[in-house]
């Protein structure tokens, strides 16, 4: 008696009558799951162009504050790891066990540096009081919050979740008196905002009549320039740069970790030229996080950058 017609092909599994169908249902599966997600990122997308658009002067002085070459190199890094991942599914067709283990290894290479460089960017922010969210930046003494000057000064570090801080003392010039330390300037680590320059340009704007109408009324007290309202507006930049791209690196973390699903059974022979959909399924959503950070790049980092550098209205 011939069995022939009991023939299992690997992987697939027992609801689906054939692999075509199976493939055809992963791939809408996870199709819509990228238009969740789409929808999803595009309410911060939204949220971003609303208030850029009211406040473009005070969005372009926080852009100037991050480093656009460590952006530039996450967009580098990730475009690399979309061909490594591309090719990964390339060779799961072809079922080379090696090739697949290797390209899916730089893949998580890549994947992990740019979380290693966002790290150092967010570290940055830490040390400059830029955080928005309260209690979460350096504390620092008085005349220490220059970027520069706190870095030569070493001031003290104050971690977030303490209460009370720690009084040192100084010598006066006779040596025999002591003194405490001076009080922190941002006892709660409160955010900082420090930029002349951009004070500067948003009053030539307001003479050249650049400023929108939102401006006029956001950044100004009674026809008097507002530093605290101006700093708000900042501060909504940064509170929408650290959800986007914290919600974009916690994708990445998820990605890391169905690579290194993908990776156990590479190594273990699973995917070949009958079976590699869900090699194919995690290649469709590491470029859709690739790709949420091709535009992530342009808006926080480039766009309004010339206009503090004095490249005009």
């Amino acid at each position: 008696m011939s069995h022939e017609h009991d023939y299992h092909p690997p992987g697939l599994q027992h609801q689906f009558e054939d692999m075509g169908q199976q493939q055809d249902s992963v791939t809408v599966g996870m199709w819509a799951f990228l238009v969740q997600e789409i929808m999803f990122f595009g309410g911060l997308f939204t949220a971003y162009l609303v208030f850029r658009s009211r406040y473009p002067m005070a969005f372009a002085a926080g852009s100037n504050h991050l480093d656009a070459f460590l952006g530039g190199l996450n967009t580098l890094v990730l475009i690399v790891s979309s061909l490594t991942m591309a090719l990964t599914v390339y060779y799961a067709q072809k079922g080379k066990r090696n090739a697949q283990v290797i390209l899916i290894i730089l893949t998580m290479i890549f994947g992990t540096t740019f979380l290693v460089v966002k790290y150092f960017e967010y570290s940055d922010k830490y040390h400059h009081g830029l955080v928005p969210f309260n209690g979460l930046n350096q504390k620092i003494k008085k005349g220490h919050e220059g970027g520069e000057a706190e870095k030569s000064e070493k001031s003290q570090i104050v971690l977030p979740f303490e209460t009370k801080a720690e009084a040192s003392e100084t010598k006066t010039e006779a040596g025999s008196e002591t003194k405490p330390a001076e009080v922190h300037a941002n006892p709660r680590g409160e955010f900082q905002w420090h930029d002349e320059n951009g004070v500067k340009i948003v009053h030539e704007a307001k003479k050249g009549g650049y400023l929108t109408p939102y401006e006029q009324s956001g950044y100004y007290t009674n026809g008097e320039y507002d530093n605290d309202k101006f700093t708000q507006k900042v501060r909504i930049f940064f509170y929408i740069y650290f959800v986007m791209t914290g919600l974009h690196g916690l994708h990445m973390v998820v990605g890391l970790g169905i690579m290194t699903w993908l990776l156990v059974m590479a190594w273990r022979g699973t995917y070949s030229a009958e079976y590699y959909s869900p090699v194919e399924i995690s290649g469709l959503y590491w470029h859709f996080v690739d790709i949420v950070w091709i535009f992530l790049f342009p808006l926080l980092y480039l766009l309004g950058r010339h206009f503090l550098a004095g490249g005009g209205h």
